[in-house]
């Protein structure tokens, strides 16, 4: 499998290095950090989709907008044709339609903006994330956080359990329909409660996590003590659903960054910095 590293989506939030941790500008940077996994039997396999086309197109339109005001406001979204996946994917040479499956670690608007752009894949997520995505929404960050436009035009949606084989500890669904077994969800739940991360395993036997927004600042693994920027972690405690199982998770995974780390290396899904190692083949 070969594994290539995109970003599908760019946030400019004010206040600068107090988000990214390195920004001298007054605007930090933030990404939505997607897989496209070209597989020898299976076709190509997204994890995420960042930001569609139609959230380009018409982010505010209708009674129902695919990205909030408020949301788009507070982190300053930038919405780019060029960044979309489907764009990013004709560009490497490929169609939309060699994309069979998407997995995606939830259902959030800067995650599932551009499932609608691959009408002929399946949806691999949750059964949890996906009951409470298309649900009632109670709460402003509910309300704000799952798009229905983004989600009432997808087919082909398939549903997992959290139970599971053990992979690192973790519970990890596996046999994902149609995906190779190569191809795992992890449930991590805390952000939302049918968030999950994705587990591929590398053609040189390494694992690779995409943890998605299990944590969102590279000093949050790979060191004893954790370490974030002010404004992630006030980000983080707004959208999570239950803070001492994101917590508890996190912690987990940075145990697992730490003590694996010559097997699993993970990121998550907003951290540039991240982003771009990954794209450079550089270790995290």
């Amino acid at each position: 499998m070969r594994i290539h590293h995109l970003n599908c989506g760019t946030d400019c939030p004010l206040g600068g290095a107090l988000f990214d941790g390195r920004s001298v500008s007054p605007f930090g940077k933030l990404v939505c950090h997607c897989l496209l996994i070209e597989t020898d039997a299976h076709g190509l396999v997204l994890v995420d989709t960042g930001f569609g086309l139609r959230d380009v197109d018409h982010p505010h339109a209708g009674s129902d907008p695919r990205v909030s005001r408020p949301w788009r406001a507070m982190l300053n979204i930038q919405l780019r044709e060029e960044e979309t996946a489907i764009r990013q994917i004709e560009a490497l040479g490929f169609r939309g339609s060699d994309v069979r499956h998407i997995v995606v670690t939830h259902l959030d608007f800067d995650h599932a903006g551009g499932l609608e752009d691959f009408p002929s894949a399946t949806v691999h997520v949750m059964q949890r994330e996906y009951d409470d995505a298309t649900g009632p929404h109670a709460g402003t960050v509910a309300r704000n956080r799952w798009r229905y436009s983004q989600l009432d035009e997808v087919q082909q949606w398939r549903g997992y359990g959290a139970q599971g084989e053990p992979w690192f500890g973790f519970d990890a669904v596996r046999d994902l329909a149609g995906l190779p077994p190569e191809i795992l969800l992890v449930p991590l739940p805390g952000h939302t409660w049918g968030h999950a991360g994705v587990a591929i395993r590398r053609n040189d036997g390494r694992w690779l996590l995409h943890a998605g927004d299990a944590y969102f600042y590279r000093g949050e693994m790979r060191q004893a003590r954790r370490r974030c920027t002010p404004g992630l972690r006030a980000y983080q405690r707004l959208m999570e659903v239950d803070a001492d199982s994101r917590m508890r998770n996190q912690e987990r995974l940075r145990r697992l960054s730490i003590e694996r780390r010559d097997e699993v290396s993970i990121a998550c899904a907003h951290d540039a910095v991240e982003l771009e190692r990954c794209q450079a083949g550089e270790p995290l």
